[in-house]
């Protein structure tokens, strides 16, 4: 399976590769991309990631003005792209065009990152292991900051909902944007979560393939790192 077959594009495929050859000459020529956390590539710009609410509520807002993104619902946006973001499509030739709202990931699939770990070529078995505790501990690392703005984000939310009822002369067009920042947000929280399930389940699967493929006293310690892993998506609730 090729990187392409995990994007859908939804162009004609001649308009489609017209759009990543534009885009990738645009990251060449203008240098506006930087190494983000953990070594991904992003560009530069604040609206990277503002594509998610819509997609997270699957609906685009036809209303003419729209609530401008918070500090904390852009941050939450973008703390929630690496958690979606399938770990075996980072620093990839496409990685810009998903994380810019271009391209979309299908959704979460338990095997594929189990072919991926156990095709890529690798020096040594420990060098999979290793992998696989590397892509569980840098999910784990970005927990506390996700949950801490969600959490940040929800209870501004519920105040913003309470406060509709106090507003003079409210609009319906400034009804409809609050109810709709506040399911995107709302939304992304979800999409998020889910996929932080299906990332342990993805990983649990790797490893179990990764044990019968090439025993290995490792095992033991990815299997502990992983029980941890999943011990703190418990305590969050996800």
């Amino acid at each position: 399976m090729n990187g392409r077959e995990h994007f859908i594009f939804p162009h004609k495929p001649r308009q489609r590769w017209g759009a990543v050859a534009a885009t990738l000459a645009f990251v060449m020529l203008a240098g506006c991309s930087t190494n983000g956390d953990f070594g991904r590539t992003r560009l530069q710009r604040d609206s990277t990631h503002d594509w998610m609410g819509e997609a997270a509520v699957g609906s685009i807002s036809n209303a003419p003005w729209q609530h401008q993104l918070t500090d904390e619902e852009r941050r939450l946006r973008d703390l929630a792209y690496p958690l979606i973001e399938p770990p075996y499509d980072r620093q990839r030739w496409y990685s810009v065009l998903a994380e810019n709202g271009w391209a979309r990931p299908h959704p979460p699939d338990r095997a594929a990152y189990a072919s991926r770990l156990l095709q890529t070529a690798y020096r040594s078995q420990t060098a999979r292991y290793n992998k696989l505790m590397e892509d569980i501990r840098n999910d784990a690392t970005r927990l506390d900051p996700f949950f801490g703005t969600a959490r940040y984000v929800a209870d501004m939310d519920r105040k913003r909902e309470q406060s509709l009822a106090y507003v003079r002369n409210l609009t319906r067009e400034e009804r409809d944007n609050t109810e709709q920042r506040m399911r995107e947000n709302e939304g992304i929280i979800r999409w998020t979560q889910a996929s932080l399930r299906e990332r342990a389940a993805s990983y649990q699967f790797a490893l179990e393939r990764l044990v019968i493929a090439a025993p290995s006293p490792m095992a033991v310690e990815t299997e502990r790192t992983l029980a941890l892993f999943q011990q703190r998506l418990a305590a969050y609730g996800a």
